[in-house]
């Protein structure tokens, strides 16, 4: 993700990384801690930079006490607070952070808007007889996922079972639910009410190869709520295995 928005930037932006956890294909002109996020804002603005864009899967960094600088010291209850909440709490907390600092924060498919696709099938393979059903209970599980702040996906198998995405993603669940689903669907779509600059969900061809294997029938994603990398070769890989894409609008 970080290296398809900063292709599609008009100027070649600077790229901030979080120490440990940089991104793939990128090289970071900048690596900060979270325990210097005070720094980071100074740094930005000696730079001239005004809009930030948060993007890229991260793990929860652990905060060591040892590296806190000044500058992030009036920070430091909401920082704290953050790393207590869950997904979603956090990155609000990180965003209104930067806001509050001065940075307009920009969501990933402002930047890049093809990454999100237009609603229908654009598979060769039409949803199952049984998807809409399907994509109903995933709806469910979605506004649980939302009150629980924790994760973005699930598969529902045919019989209405659903295996829940963890910290670990969905390469994981994939992985996770083995051929124990087969005909049912990858469901994927933002939880309801989160702060859609930061933390959209996103598929691409290795969910497509995941879901495959996992002898899924097809993936259901919301509507103008997931983004799709490389959304060519993820159609590509569907279709040579025979899987549907929904893009389907969610009911209100």
């Amino acid at each position: 993700m970080p290296k398809a928005v900063a292709s599609a930037m008009p100027t070649p932006p600077l790229i901030c990384a979080l120490k440990d956890v940089p991104p793939s294909d990128l090289i970071p002109d900048h690596v900060f801690r979270l325990e210097r996020l005070g720094g980071l804002f100074r740094m930005l603005k000696a730079h001239g930079v005004t809009q930030v864009c948060m993007c890229g899967s991260i793990s929860r960094p652990d905060f060591d006490w040892r590296h806190l600088d000044f500058a992030t010291l009036r920070l430091l209850p909401s920082v704290l607070r953050g790393l207590r909440r869950g997904d979603d709490g956090a990155l609000r907390i990180a965003i209104r952070l930067f806001e509050n600092a001065g940075f307009e924060v920009l969501a990933a498919h402002d930047a890049v808007p093809d990454l999100l696709p237009d609603g229908g099938v654009p598979t060769l393979c039409n949803p199952t007889p049984e998807a809409e059903s399907l994509a109903t209970l995933g709806d469910n599980v979605s506004e649980d996922q939302s009150r629980q702040d924790l994760g973005q996906a699930c598969i529902v198998a045919r019989n209405g079972m659903c295996e829940r995405e963890d910290d670990d993603g969905t390469d994981a669940l994939l992985n996770r639910v083995g051929q124990g689903a087969k005909g049912g669907i990858l469901y994927k779509a933002p939880k309801p009410g989160q702060d859609r600059r930061a933390d959209l969900p996103v598929i691409g061809p290795a969910t497509a190869r995941g879901a495959a294997q996992a002898g899924l029938a097809g993936i259901v994603i919301e509507a103008n709520g997931v983004m799709v990398l490389n959304f060519e070769e993820t159609l590509r890989r569907l279709d040579a295995e025979g899987l549907f894409l929904w893009i389907r609008e969610r009911p209100v």
